[in-house]
């Protein structure tokens, strides 16, 4: 069942017929789908083939001049990128969000640190060996152990509560999942992680997703 809204009149300007474009290997644009389903938001989906220079062609640029994925773009032309900020905005007056202001800014603080402190490194390592199909063996060392001190930081946090952020799902959980149930494709063993793994079927249980193994 679609997440409930806490204003349930309010109309997204825009959202009627949303697109967005992304490749559905990318976690980040995995939040943005996710999101938007877990929502019940209506959506076209643009697939973006980003290893053959789709991100890069006139017309994506337009879009987004970064030329990267994913992208969302309103009825009305206007564009936005960055997954935070567009699970941001499709989730805002949402259950998603917490409603005190307090606890917010805390699962705001989460996404920062995702970007920051865990997706270039257990992302980064993802994309070199599922992109670029380098071993693990090649993954730069240094990269590795961040990665490794990000998982860790989840699995201490999580021991003794059930999501990030409260006692619900937040965007928090959404951003978090996206690259960290891929975490084997980029090398990274969750095994030792007896609290990181029991949050990752939580957050695929209510979020209707197919456990990855």
């Amino acid at each position: 069942m679609p997440a409930r809204r806490r204003n349930d009149g309010l109309n997204m300007k825009g959202v009627n017929a949303m697109r967005i474009y992304g490749d559905t290997q990318s976690g980040n644009c995995l939040k943005v789908k996710w999101t938007a389903d877990h929502l019940g938001l209506p959506y076209e989906w643009h697939d973006v083939d980003i290893m053959a220079g789709e991100s890069r062609t006139e017309a994506f640029l337009k879009r987004n001049p970064f030329g990267q994925v994913p992208v969302l773009e309103l009825d009305d032309g206007r564009t936005l990128a960055q997954s935070n900020a567009i699970i941001g905005f499709l989730a805002r007056d949402s259950e998603l969000i917490p409603a005190d202001a307090y606890s917010e800014a805390r699962m705001r603080a989460w996404l920062f640190w995702e970007q920051y402190s865990h997706e270039p490194y257990i992302a980064v390592c993802r994309f070199h060996m599922v992109y670029l199909g380098k071993p693990a063996s090649e993954r730069e060392g240094w990269r590795v152990e961040r990665g490794e001190a990000a998982l860790d930081v989840m699995e201490a946090h999580l021991k003794d509560r059930d999501w990030l952020v409260g006692d619900a799902l937040t965007l928090a959980d959404i951003s978090l999942l996206a690259y960290t149930r891929l975490a084997h494709e980029g090398g990274f063993d969750l095994a030792a992680r007896p609290a990181l793994r029991r949050w990752i079927a939580a957050a695929e249980r209510a979020l209707g997703l197919a456990a990855v193994h």
